[in-house]
């Protein structure tokens, strides 16, 4: 689609994809001489043999390109490029000591402590489950920039604790003492562990299913939803002038994390159609509601106690609006029907145009995926 002014960054369209018909390079004869099998592997390589999964193409040739979206996806991403270290945390310092309450603070520290566990995992999820899997290097290549921005992100929140002063060994091993934030965690490495392993089938249909449930589950969900739905916390401390640092470097992982999810979704419905793959409907209801309980836990655990302008019940049902979004972007049913926006403030977090020029502190006009249009 062509985006206009008023498209929210996160809601692309979710028109049906077109991908060419897969051309038939002709194979060499199982009986074929060493000349014969010399002249099939100097064959140019053609756009049309390439495929997301078992393509036929040569992995080491980028061009011509099949996915074209999946460079722009590159490209785009390099164009939010930060360090933490760049972002001014001292007055985070001041909020954290003197005018966080203790339920903002209990709630500040277990968003700290569940994203700094997440970003890893995505990270080992992209690089050792997804990225040997797909044979088109131009889908490779975004998700070689994806596992260094989950690296990045692992680095801020590191950046975050380091400057805050807070206990690392108390923050990092949350997930592991703290049943509600080790329920996502564990729930994440369950739907994602299966397809870790190297040297999967991708030509077993039951496999290859597996798979798009768990890529399904990891861009649509861990992504998608909790992490997009995972920074709101610390926005609403944002919004009332508070932790404005950690929340404006959180901006920039939003961002990246919103091409992420759009990348994961255009790469599963170019797997569905390409391989005439239909996702069985209960295991995807299995998959939200899952995904929905253990997101329960966790807001009701971090938002334990009043704070000011956030709830827990906010919080999930702008996790169903949210899940409701990325069904329709996959192509699927909604699986929470008449969820509405509880936090609408929420995409202008990835929608923001203007930012500090960190060098100069100016304002300047910030390249990112805002002005994108997507197909």
């Amino acid at each position: 689609m062509n985006a206009t002014a008023n498209t929210l960054f996160d809601d692309w369209d979710d028109a049906p994809v077109a991908t060419p018909a897969r051309s038939e390079s002709p194979a060499a004869p199982e009986n074929a001489t060493d000349a014969e099998n010399t002249a099939a592997s100097l064959a140019p390589v053609k756009a049309a043999d390439k495929r997301i999964v078992n393509g036929r193409g040569d992995i080491n040739q980028l061009a011509p390109f099949k996915y074209p979206w999946a460079w722009d996806f590159f490209l785009t991403a390099n164009r939010n490029h930060w360090t933490p270290t760049e972002i001014n945390m001292a007055q985070d310092v001041q909020d954290y000591r003197h005018k966080l309450t203790p339920a903002e603070r209990h709630m500040f520290e277990n968003v700290l402590a569940y994203l700094t566990t997440s970003d890893i995992l995505a990270m080992r999820n992209i690089g050792l489950a997804v990225m040997e899997k797909m044979t088109a290097p131009e889908l490779q290549i975004y998700q070689a920039r994806q596992v260094y921005e989950e690296s990045l992100h692992t680095w801020t929140y590191q950046h975050c604790i380091e400057t805050l002063n807070l206990d690392q060994e108390d923050i990092y091993n949350r997930y592991r003492i703290v049943p509600a934030i080790h329920g996502k965690i564990a729930l994440a490495n369950r739907r994602l562990e299966k397809v870790l392993c190297s040297g999967l089938d991708l030509t077993n249909r039951e496999t290859l299913h597996e798979f798009a449930l768990s890529y399904l589950f990891f861009a649509g969900i861990f992504e998608g939803c909790w992490f997009y739905n995972g920074f709101s916390p610390i926005f609403a401390l944002q919004r009332r002038g508070l932790m404005k640092g950690t929340a404006e470097q959180f901006q920039y992982i939003m961002r990246d994390e919103v091409l992420h999810c759009a990348f994961g979704i255009r790469v599963i419905r170019e797997l569905m159609h390409e391989e005439n793959l239909t996702l069985d409907p209960e295991a995807v209801a299995d998959l939200w509601r899952e995904a929905e309980a253990a997101e329960n836990a966790y807001a009701h655990y971090v938002l334990r106690d009043p704070v000011l302008g956030y709830s827990a019940d906010l919080h999930m049902e702008q996790f169903r609006f949210v899940a409701n979004r990325r069904a329709r972007q996959l192509g699927l049913a909604e699986p929470f029907p008449g969820a509405e926006a509880a936090l609408p403030w929420l995409d202008e977090q990835a929608n923001l145009r203007k930012e500090k020029n960190f060098f100069e502190t100016r304002i300047t006009e910030y390249q990112t995926g805002g002005s994108l249009a997507w197909e």
